[in-house]
């Protein structure tokens, strides 16, 4: 048989197949089993090799039906089924539907196996029939068919006009239907039996597999709508009247109670009808949709519930479902409302699960039985017996398990899938809760996915797509918020609330594109208190309504904050503990994980959804603002939070699992406000005001009380404005002014939080990269007359300046770092706001401390080091002022003093830049000008009519002006000698006009205020000059200070006058300028202060060194006598690091072209010039009387000037007399006088003559006897080359030097002062000394002699007694002589006489006649007589060589005598030539004739002096040229005189000589009668040698008379006498001759 098998397989199959399958029937039909099973298997072969036609497969049919009957081989003949149908179609109609019929019988045959085999089959096989159905749609697809219009009422046996297999397979389908409904098939004729859940799993996979044919056909159409629908609803009834516990029911069914198989099948069917043809069946899957809902109420079974809540959650993801049904019912009036409901059911369900607890454990104990408290979100062992924690819900004590049932997005039912199940099976605590939370999960899920599309297309749908989805959000919010945030408060697992909040998330974010404000603000209300602790209940929270958003009538401050003690029953793991943020912070609060949780959400839902958040900012901001508090996070740099500790104590405690969370936090905290870039113009407003009203609340909060405050809203304004800045306009006004309020706050931190804010801003605006850029809004110059034209720059730097009427120092001191820091970076870009940038500077006080000063001081010295190039030139005055200011505070010496040293800096760069800033200032003026024009008011401004670029430099001297007058004396020093250098160097550059205003508005008004201080200053000692600073004595009081800075600036205007002679002089009013300034240099000189009066003088005689200007082309600085321009090049004052000369067109030529080419040339004439010196000259004379002129009373105080200031004084004369010497007179002269006399009488002061005096034995002069001398001898210099007039002057100057010749032996008196010599002096003591005149006067002398030797025969010198006044003077020396003070003074003065005798006897004797001398002689015999016959003792130390020479000076005189007097006795007076006589004859013996006094006798014997005086005696006694009898008269006298003395001197020797006996005589007699023996021998050589005719005989009678007295004279024991005698007795020898009768002619 088999074989034979194998021969029919091989053979090619042809048309017979009925005989080939013929044998196999056959041999089914013997019923052996091996046969059958043979052919069955046979025909199974034959069948796969599809060579069965269509009878053969009918009779395969009918054979298989046979078998089945017989209940044989059932497996096999199922095999057999299904090979049939599924390897070829040929099988159709009542073949069909037999084999169908045929399997559903085994499938209710006793044997299990063979049951579920069938079953499998009876699967397959119905599918196999709906596939040839798809299967034969698409052969035909191609040809097109003509539509036949079915209508919806027509019959269904219509059938007609199917295609077979299309009609089997409705046939199928309508049978099917009929036996779930328990009715009779009309197709599948032979069923016996069938199931209800067999056939609702048929259909259920039917309608999932082929939904296509259903929607295709409009037949299979009619099917579902007329048999399916109404069946299943039929079905559903026992469910829906069942109430749990009551038992009635009338439902026809045959299952009183809801039977958990056919009702979770039902449910399944029902799940695909929705989902697959929902829009063929809107009317019914509303009511669908209505029963499932009604299947969750608390009343259902617990199953039923569960598989209900299953089949919600299938169509929950799917979106678009979703969508229809809200679309169909929902947005439609008059329909039920489904989606609404759904929502409603689910939380309703949700919230009955916790109301009805179930039959699980009480709430506080785990399946482990301890205390539920391990964490929620780690995999950390539990406390109680070790087990895992579940993430579970927890809510008022009902604990529900969460199972993980579901990947989100799908729907896994797991009791649905329960086929085989009859009984309800027991249901797990919290499944029906999970899967209803993973419902509202997914509805949430798809309503986005939804609405986020059609957001995308809504341009070009624009009305009907918002409609569409905005209503189903708006129906169903509210439900969801409530079921939502139900069970946020109950959940435990992180991961739960992470998809919780994810929900929240979403649907606020698509309320608020949509519009909803309500609702969205209901979503985030949820999230806030999701975040914060429980309890801690914002009174912001409790509103959800928008209208009460938008008053803004909340606070933040929580209220009723309940304590919670970590001990409570709470499953929360708590990760921080903090402080509430409210005004009495009432303990501590707690943050769980969850809170943390959902703040992260919040800032992701601000993040990504800011945009459409509008007023609910509030709400977000606030919460925010508390979660940060709590956490003690704290801002730091550019606004961002940073984990910091809080002010107050322990307040915050973090656990490390918070601790790794808070960067994070802080880090989306600042990416939240980062992304406010992206927002629109609105949105950001909403966002900066949400912000600032939270800032007035925290303001209003930290009033009072120094706490903490919360600085969120201050920082995230900073961040908010930090990443705007492309649009800062928009939002610059409200933010600024709400930080400019901030930072006015009393409270430190939050005030100092409020600057760092604004400084941050500014800075970031300034440094920002904004289009275009801030440097080239403008062209400068427009600024000033463009006030209109508000400029970014200055709307930036307005808030700057703003700050600076804040008092507070500490944010003025961010005022000024920002200031420092915007210069450093962007100092080169300000241009117009400068202005606003120098004014902050400028408006630090004075009261405003150290460090305010001096960091705005170095903003200062910043701007003025780097940045004055940059700045437009208008803003040059501003920094003037600026630095005039610093230069004025009085807090710190060093910031003022180098405040001025950058005025001098200042100064040197407007003199490099002088063109550029001119050329600038003056298009400026043009500007303002032509504004002022067009308005009609006058332009006003400082110094106006000098141009704009020299009242710059007006503004700078008026500056440095004023801090010459500080009270500091360090500052006025320094303002003082910066001033005139500026001047000095830099006044070449000013209009020559302007040079009028330095001068009067300048300088004078400087000394005015100088001299008025300075003569009100304090007398009072200063102690120090604070810390340990010790002043020097010359400072040590108020007015000292101020005579140093008299002194700086009078002489700095006196070297102006001096240099810049050249320009003040053409300028109209020069000479009453310098009456000005010779007032002050008197009024400085009298003043009673050394220093200043010294000073007074140095510039008196600057300025008086001025020569009157030669008019030479190489001196540039001089006018040109002519007028014309000439450029003028000023190289030689060059300012400071200045290489190239500068050259100025407008040259001072030019200048004084332009302002004399009206008037006649400027010639400064030699008259006015005179004028000025005369001017001089009487100040010079007023000065020195008054500072000279003696006191009246003398005290300590008493000022008596010194010795540097009386010489200056002296020495400006010789410069002064120069100018003023054409009309120098008499008058003059004696005025001149005066105060040279007085001059040198005035005393030293004892502490100050170590510096002055020379020691005493030093023949030195001071330098003022040194002037002294000087000026006279300019005088006498000029007299000499003057003019004749002028040589009456001459015994004036002598009078006044002989004067001074008087001081050696009487020094002047200075009024009533007591001088001391300076011996005595104590040097601590106020003593005053007298100087020793001697030297001055011995000059003096000198200078007498000199001047007599040029001008004795001057005939004023002779008229005026000029010799005699010299003799008269010379007088009190020589009778002095040893007596004298000094020595040399007698030496000098002898000399001196010798020396004006040999010039003036001479001219004396020419004279003679004239008489003019006669008054002369008698002086000068007297002065003989005192010198030469002195009373003085010498000294006792005097050595026998000084003797000697004071001798030979003695004989030097007698010497004079004879050469120069006697020889012309005869033109000279007798009685003078007696009185020479009588003194020679005196000097000539020294005898001790009763005409001496005792005193003489101890006067050492002069011999030489007698020698010569003896001499010249008999010299001019014998001299053969006598011409008048009187002269031989006075030589006879004398003659006889003389040896009367002699023959005296002798017997008196001899007598005592006799009466010594053998004692020695005293030497003294044994001298003088060696000396009258030697005289006599002299006398008689003398006697011999002059012709006898001259001899009177009566004289040698008296010679020879001596003889005899010689003689007796022999006998002296001396041998020196004896030896005398011997050479006086030889000459006798003559006289020895023989008597002679007469003697003729003197021969014998």
């Amino acid at each position: 048989m088999e074989e034979n098998q194998k021969t029919v397989l091989a053979e090619k199959p042809g048309r017979n197949s009925s005989e080939v399958v013929q044998p196999f029937l056959m041999g089914c039909g013997t019923k052996e089993p091996k046969i059958t099973q043979l052919c069955l298997a046979a025909i199974q072969r034959l069948m796969s090799h599809e060579v069965v036609s269509e009878t053969a497969a009918g009779n395969i049919i009918n054979m298989l039906w046979q078998l089945m009957e017989n209940s044989l081989e059932e497996l096999k003949l199922l095999q057999t089924v299904l090979v049939l149908l599924t390897t070829n179609t040929v099988v159709h109609d009542e073949s069909l539907s037999k084999a169908i019929v045929l399997c559903f019988r085994l499938h209710f045959t006793k044997d299990n196996i063979t049951n579920n085999t069938a079953a499998a089959t009876v699967r397959q096989v119905v599918t196999v029939v709906f596939e040839r159905m798809v299967a034969e749609d698409e052969r035909h697809r191609d040809i097109i068919e003509q539509p036949v219009l079915v209508q919806g009422n027509s019959n269904r046996r219509s059938v007609s006009t199917l295609k077979p297999c299309a009609k089997d397979a409705y046939m199928l389908f309508q049978d099917l239907c009929q036996l779930v409904n328990a009715d009779a098939p009309y197709w599948l004729v032979g069923m016996t039996e069938m199931t209800r859940t067999f056939g609702l799993e048929l259909l259920e996979s039917v309608l999932n597999d082929f939904p296509q044919v259903f929607l295709q056909h409009q037949e299979f159409s009619f099917l579902l709508k007329e048999r399916v629908c109404p069946l299943v609803i039929k079905l559903f009834s026992p469910n829906i009247k069942f109430r749990q516990g009551s038992s009635s029911s009338s439902s026809p069914a045959p299952v009183e109670k809801p039977y958990f198989p056919i009702c979770m099948r039902l449910l399944r069917v029902v799940s695909v009808l929705i989902k697959q043809f929902y829009s063929l069946l809107v009317t019914e899957c509303e009511i669908f949709l209505s029963l499932l809902v009604k299947f969750l109420d608390a009343d259902k079974p617990q199953w039923l519930r569960a598989v209900a809540v299953e089949s919600i959650h299938r169509l929950c993801v799917q979106p678009q479902l979703l969508r229809s049904f809200c679309q169909s019912y929902d947005m439609k009036q008059h329909s039920t409302k489904v989606f609404r409901d759904i929502v409603n059911a689910l939380g309703s369900f949700i919230q009955s699960l916790f109301l009805v607890p179930p039959t699980g454990n009480p709430a506080t104990t785990n399946q482990a039985g301890g205390s539920v408290s391990a964490p929620a979100n780690s995999g950390m062992l539990g406390i109680g017996g070790g087990v895992t924690l579940l993430p579970a819900f927890e809510y008022r004590g009902t604990w529900i398990p969460i199972l993980t049932i579901t990947v989100q997005g799908s729907a896994k039912a797991t009791y649905l899938e329960m086929l085989d199940k009859v009984e309800p099976p027991t249901i797990p605590e919290g499944y029906a809760m999970s899967v209803a939370f993973h419902c509202l999960l997914d509805l949430v899920r798809g309503i986005t996915s939804m609405i986020e599309g059609e957001l995308g297309e809504v341009e070009t749908e624009c009305q009907t797509t918002t409609e569409a989805a905005s209503s189903p959000t708006q129906s169903s919010e509210q439900q969801e918020l409530q079921s939502t945030s139900d069970q946020m408060d109950k959940e435990i697992d992180e991961a739960a609330t992470e998809n919780i909040l994810k929900a929240e998330l979403t649907m606020a974010a698509l309320c608020g594109r949509l519009g909803l404000v309500t609702s969205r603000d209901a979503f985030i209300t949820a999230i806030c208190k999701g975040s914060l602790p429980p309890h801690y209940a914002l009174t912001v929270l409790n509103t959800t309504t928008a209208a009460t958003l938008s008053n803004k009538s909340y606070s933040i401050q929580g209220q009723s904050v309940m304590m919670i003690s970590p001990s409570s029953e709470s499953h929360q793991q708590v990760v921080a503990v903090g402080q509430p943020l409210a005004v009495q912070p009432q303990g501590t609060v707690m943050l769980t994980s969850k809170n943390i949780q959902c703040m992260r959400t919040l800032l992701n839902l601000a993040h990504c959804h800011g945009a459409v958040l509008g007023t609910s900012w509030q709400l977000v901001l606030a919460t925010l603002q508390h979660l940060v508090w709590i956490l003690g996070l704290k801002p730091s740099s550019g606004g961002a939070l940073k984990p910091g500790r809080a002010v107050e104590g322990p307040s915050t405690v973090l656990t490390t699992a918070v601790m790794t969370d808070l960067p994070v936090i802080s880090n989306i905290l600042s990416r939240l406000f980062e992304s406010s870039q992206y927002l629109d113009d609105v949105s950001l407003h909403h966002l900066i005001n949400a912000l600032c009203s939270l800032s007035l609340e925290a303001m209003d909060m930290a009033y009072g009380n120094n706490k903490e405050p919360s600085l969120f809203a201050v920082a995230k304004l900073l961040e908010t404005g930090l990443v705007n800045m492309h649009r800062i306009e928009i939002l610059w006004r409200p933010l600024t002014g709400h930080l400019l309020e901030v930072c006015q706050h009393p409270n430190s931190r939050m005030r100092e939080w409020g600057a760092e804010a604004l400084t941050s801003l500014i800075k970031a605006g300034l440094t920002f990269n904004h289009d275009p850029p801030l440097s080239q809004n403008q062209p400068l110059f427009l600024i000033s007359f463009l006030p209109s034209f508000q400029r970014l720059q200055l709307l930036l730097l307005n808030p700057l300046k703003e700050m600076s009427s804040i008092n507070h120092p500490d944010i003025r001191l961010k005022q000024l770092e920002c200031v420092l820091q915007i210069l450093q970076s962007q100092g080169d870009s300000l241009g117009p706001g400068w202005p606003l940038v120098l004014g902050v500077m400028g408006a630090i006080r004075n009261d405003q401390g150290e460090s305010l000063i001096r960091t705005a001081f170095q903003c200062l010295q910043l701007v003025v080091t780097d940045f004055l190039p940059t700045m437009p030139c208008t803003c040059l005055q501003i920094v003037v002022d600026v630095a005039g200011s610093f230069g004025l505070h009085n807090q710190e010496l060093n910031i003022s003093l180098t405040s001025i040293g950058l005025l001098w800096n200042i100064s040197d760069y407007f003199f490099q830049r002088g063109e550029t800033i001119e050329k600038e200032l003056n298009k400026e003026e043009a500007a303002q000008q032509k504004q002022a024009e067009e308005k009609g008011v006058v332009l006003n401004r400082p110094f106006h009519p000098a141009p704009p670029f020299d009242c710059l430099w007006l503004c700078l001297y008026a500056k440095l002006g004023e801090l010459c007058v500080d009270p500091r004396p360090a500052v006025r020093k320094s303002a003082g000698q910066t001033l005139f250098s500026t001047i000095g160097a830099h006044g070449t550059l000013l209009q020559h006009s302007t040079w009028h205003t330095v001068i009067w508005k300048v300088l004078f008004h400087l000394l005015d205020r100088v001299r008025e201080s300075s003569t009100t200053a304090d007398k009072e000692k200063i102690e120090s000059g604070g810390g340990n600073i010790l002043i020097h004595h010359s400072r040590d009081t108020a007015e000292k200070q101020w005579a140093e800075t008299w002194v700086l600036t009078l002489a700095g205007v006196a070297r102006i006058f001096n240099t810049r002679r050249y320009l003040l002089q053409p300028l109209g009013d020069f000479s009453r300028a310098w009456d000005v300034l010779l007032d002050h240099i008197q009024s400085a000189a009298l003043s009673k202060n050394n220093e200043v009066s010294l000073a007074a003088l140095k510039s008196f005689q600057e300025i008086l060194q001025i020569v009157s200007p030669v008019r030479d082309s190489d001196k540039p600085e001089t006018p040109p006598a002519v007028n014309v321009p000439v450029p003028v090049l000023i190289g030689s004052i060059s300012g400071p690091g200045l290489s190239r000369p500068f050259v100025r067109t407008d040259s001072i030529g030019e200048r004084l072209g332009r302002c004399s080419s009206s008037e006649a040339p400027v010639v400064t004439d030699e008259l006015e010039d005179l004028n000025l010196w005369w001017a001089a000259w009487n100040t010079w004379y007023r000065i020195g009387s008054e500072s000279t002129k003696p006191p009246t009373t003398f005290d300590k105080l008493t000022f008596i000037p010194s010795q540097p200031f009386l010489t200056a004084l002296i020495q400006i004369f010789p410069a002064l007399y120069q100018h003023i010497k054409t009309g120098f007179n008499m008058d003059d002269l004696q005025k001149l006088g005066v105060i040279l006399h007085s001059a040198v009488s005035v005393p030293i002061s004892s502490d100050a003559s170590p510096f002055i005096l020379p020691s005493y034995t030093e023949a030195v002069l001071t330098s003022l006897q040194e002037a002294v001398l000087t000026a006279l001898d300019v005088l006498q210099k000029a007299i000499c080359v003057g003019p004749e007039n002028m040589q009456i002057m001459y015994p004036a100057i002598f009078d006044q030097l002989l004067a001074f010749v008087e001081f050696s032996c009487k020094p002047p008196q200075y009024g009533q002062l007591e001088t001391k010599h300076i011996a005595n002096a104590k040097y601590n003591q106020a003593e005053w000394v007298a100087l020793n005149y001697v030297p001055f006067a011995e000059r003096s002398l000198e200078v007498v002699v000199d001047l007599y030797q040029k001008t004795a025969c001057h005939k004023a010198v002779v008229n005026e007694k000029v010799l005699q006044n010299i003799i008269k003077t010379l007088r009190v020396p020589l009778s002095l002589k040893y007596s004298c003070p000094s020595e040399s003074t007698w030496k000098l003065a002898v000399s001196s006489l010798l020396r004006v005798l040999s010039i003036g006897l001479p001219v004396a004797r020419q004279h003679a006649s004239s008489g003019k001398f006669d008054s002369m002689w008698p002086e000068l015999a007297n002065t003989f007589e005192d010198f030469l016959f002195t009373k003085s003792i010498p000294p006792d130390n005097l050595s026998i060589q000084e003797f000697q020479r004071n001798e030979s000076i003695d004989v030097e005189v007698v010497q004079l005598i004879s050469t120069e007097i006697l020889p012309y006795a005869n033109f000279i007076p007798k009685e003078f030539v007696g009185q020479i006589m009588t003194m020679l004859n005196k000097g000539s013996i020294h005898s001790q004739s009763s005409s001496f006094t005792e005193a003489e006798i101890d006067i050492r014997l002069r011999e030489e002096f007698s020698k010569m005086c003896f001499e010249t005696l008999l010299q001019f006694s014998f001299s053969n040229k006598v011409t008048t009898p009187q002269e031989g008269y006075i030589s006879r006298m004398a003659l006889s005189v003389l040896l009367k003395r002699s023959q005296d001197v002798l017997h008196r020797y001899i007598e005592d000589e006799r009466l010594s006996g053998k004692c020695p005589l005293p030497r003294q007699q044994v001298t003088e009668i060696i000396f009258v023996l030697k005289a006599v021998s002299t006398l008689i050589d003398s006697l011999k040698k002059t012709q006898p005719e001259n001899v009177d005989g009566s004289t040698w009678a008296q010679v020879i008379a001596l003889y005899p007295t010689l003689v007796e004279c022999i006998t002296c024991s001396s041998a020196e006498v004896c030896s005398a005698l011997k050479e006086a007795l030889v000459p006798f020898k003559d006289f020895m001759q023989p008597p002679a009768s007469k003697v003729q002619n003197g021969e014998s």
